[in-house]
């Protein structure tokens, strides 16, 4: 079955999901100290949208074919 949106936790234990939304893998990580500000930071394996104490990670496309990529998860 496919599914346009799926949600899974984070393997670390820390807060935060993983999602896969039409495809397109991420993950959502909340801040508890420290504030990054407004801004993007594009990383080697994804793009990081800091939105103060909230980051969203997206995977770049890339990155979908090395060992660092985000797993299937979740459908």
């Amino acid at each position: 079955m496919f599914a346009l949106i799926a949600t899974a936790p984070l393997n670390d234990g820390t807060n935060g999901f993983r999602f896969n939304i039409l495809g397109r893998k991420g993950l959502y990580r909340p801040r508890k100290l420290k504030s990054r500000g407004i801004g993007i930071e594009k990383l080697s394996c994804t793009t990081a949208f800091h939105l103060f104490k909230r980051t969203i990670y997206l995977e770049k496309k890339v990155n979908r074919t090395t060992s660092r990529r985000l797993r299937h998860f979740a459908g």
